[in-house]
């Protein structure tokens, strides 16, 4: 192979070249005799008063490193606060190795008590200079981390939005979404969604919430991280102008987006709610249910078995006896939801039983006496790898939401019950799902005929909250400050057999989970109605064998690619040591 057809190197020599040339730039300062920076005890307050000259008579005609960085200042700052020239100074020396032993600590303090002058009087780019000095020099992991965690989001829109001053668009012009160049990025990564992508909700917000952690860093992180939101000229900004064209063109063809709410938040959490020991947290259950009460039964039972505190079970049609029998454990607190209900509501009865679930999950949230709060529905089970408290407790005390991704039960394992997990939790690629269901993997995400957005559990004691069914949010946003256990998962009971199926499935086509949204692609409901049409009720009976059931060849297809749970739920011993027997199961004496 001849040099010239050899790979162009971005950095010829590697990193080897690369950490050389970082050390050209790292030598440190060097004093002449009577030359220093301040002691660490200061008094800023002159300093503030006085001012700097450009001529920088203080150093005379010293040849000195420092004291031609102290006259390049000098002309920035000319005229100006010798504070803010001071802080020039220590920037200049914590970028080098070899600095004076205390500098670190004076910009710390500079910081810690003057951070909003020097907001107030340097410009963006001193202040992204400062926040890089913290990544390097901060006293605390906080400081340190959040400085490199800045210093690196601000160098790479340096590097980007150059490169794009070449494109021939205006810094807050959006590029077109008809069509882009290639399928993927560099790295062999997918493009950010931006229809629908958190990437950018996610990435700052959770910066802003670092933030709070230190008080030195914090006014000077949120004060950088808000002007980069209120700029017009960032990729943040073009991909919101290119997420509302994309919207629109979808809306002018009667496409209805899945993508849920337009906007996130990171709510704020008071430090009273942040309580972190698993003996005193309590969680809870809400869900609205119209079932017979041995399911009723059974879904509260596991509940109180995991070590729920509080179940707000609310009955959609009035069950006097199966109020009664739920009421027996004092945790459980029912609410038949009748014409009395309603009437005191603020609004009617809603037609939409979403938007009923919807309205009692919030009002629950709002009245509830435990920590955390989960809205999920009586065909689903928790299942926690660990108790549920030591879960809770163990979470980021500024996690709002703790997302729970489900799992969906195999047909017919009921008393061994064994889930299959979406190909993603187990290191799979989508790839195994026509494997695994050799006719319809190719049209069924995540193998799944129920739902894969999974449930939440939410901090209670927030404001503005509104507890949905799959999102929660807080004035009109959906919380950014989103978090997942690992191996916490919510076992949905979708389809336990196919008589149950067969009679919810016109349901669930016309109103409920089949129905589409915006996808073109042929879906579960095009399965269901094709075999319909075509083969009748045996043509979906064998949909439903294949995908659905516990047979032995789908079974040990799922274990070989670590997809399978089991997770005995043991339902009807649970309910005998948290109600006794059930009516049915009475005998007379």
């Amino acid at each position: 192979m001849s040099d010239d057809s050899k790979p162009m190197e971005t950095y010829p020599g590697g990193f080897r070249a690369i950490l050389k040339q970082m050390g050209l730039r790292m030598d440190p300062l060097t004093y002449d005799e009577g030359e220093a920076l301040p002691p660490l005890d200061v008094d800023f307050q002159p300093l503030k008063a006085q001012t700097i000259h450009k001529d920088a008579a203080e150093v005379g005609r010293s040849r000195s490193t420092y004291a031609r960085k102290y006259r390049e200042l000098a002309q920035e700052f000319h005229r100006r606060p010798a504070l803010l020239h001071l802080h020039g100074m220590l920037v200049s020396n914590l970028r080098r190795t070899g600095q004076p032993a205390h500098t670190a600590a004076l910009f710390v303090r500079l910081w810690a008590e003057e951070s909003e002058y020097l907001i107030r009087h340097l410009d963006a780019r001193w202040l992204v200079s400062a926040i890089t000095t913290f990544g390097d020099a901060g006293l605390t992991d906080t400081q340190r981390q959040l400085g490199q965690a800045l210093s690196v989001l601000f160098g790479m829109m340096k590097l980007y939005e150059t490169e794009r001053l070449y494109s021939g668009h205006a810094p807050n012009v959006a590029f077109a979404t008809q069509e882009r160049s290639a399928k993927h990025l560099a790295m062999q990564m997918d493009p950010y969604a931006i229809s629908s992508g958190g990437l950018d909700v996610n990435l700052l917000g959770g910066l802003w919430v670092q933030a709070g952690d230190d008080p030195v860093i914090r006014p000077l992180a949120r004060h950088l991280l808000d002007m980069l939101i209120g700029d017009d000229k960032t990729v943040f900004r073009r991909l919101r102008l290119m997420r509302q064209e994309r919207e629109a063109a979808l809306a002018e063809k009667g496409i209805r987006r899945k993508s849920g709410p337009k906007r996130e938040r990171v709510a704020e959490v008071p430090a009273f709610l942040a309580s972190k020991d698993p003996d005193t947290l309590r969680w809870g259950l809400v869900s609205l249910i119209k079932a017979p009460l041995p399911q009723i039964a059974r879904f509260a039972a596991h509940h109180l078995d995991l070590g729920a505190d509080r179940l707000h079970i609310y009955l959609d049609a009035p069950a006097p006896e199966t109020a009664a029998f739920l009421a027996q454990n004092p945790k459980v607190q029912v609410t038949e939801c009748d014409a009395a209900f309603w009437a005191a509501q603020k609004k009617p009865r809603m037609k939409a039983h979403q938007m009923r679930q919807t309205w009692v999950a919030t009002q629950a949230y709002q009245d509830t006496d435990v920590d955390w709060l989960a809205h999920i529905d009586v065909d689903e089970f928790l299942l926690p790898p660990a108790p549920m408290k030591e879960l809770l407790a163990g979470l980021d005390k500024y996690s709002t939401v703790l997302r729970i991704y489900p799992v969906e039960l195999l047909a017919g394992s009921q008393g061994n019950e064994l889930f299959k997990l979406m190909p993603r939790f187990a290191g799979q690629t989508r790839g195994v799902l026509e494997d695994l269901y050799p006719t319809y993997g190719a049209h069924l995400p995540g193998g799944f005929i129920s739902h894969r957005e999974g449930k939440n559990f939410a901090r209670t004691g927030l404001m503005g909250i509104r507890v949905g069914i799959h999102t929660v949010m807080q004035g009109g946003a959906v919380m950014a400050n989103r978090t997942k256990v690992d191996n916490l998962y919510i076992g949905h009971a979708h389809a336990p057999d196919w008589p149950y199926f067969r009679d919810h499935m016109a349901f669930r086509m016309t109103r409920g989970s089949y129905r589409k949204s915006d996808e073109d692609k042929f879906r579960l409901l095009d399965i269901l109605s094709f075999l319909q049409e075509e083969e009748g009720e045996q043509g979906v009976r064998t949909f439903f064998t294949e995908v659905c059931e516990a047979t032995p060849r789908l079974i040990e297809g799922l274990e070989a690619h670590n997809m399978l749970l089991r997770y005995p739920l043991d339902l009807d011993a649970k309910v005998l040591r948290h109600f006794g027997p059930l009516p049915e199961q009475e005998t007379t004496k």
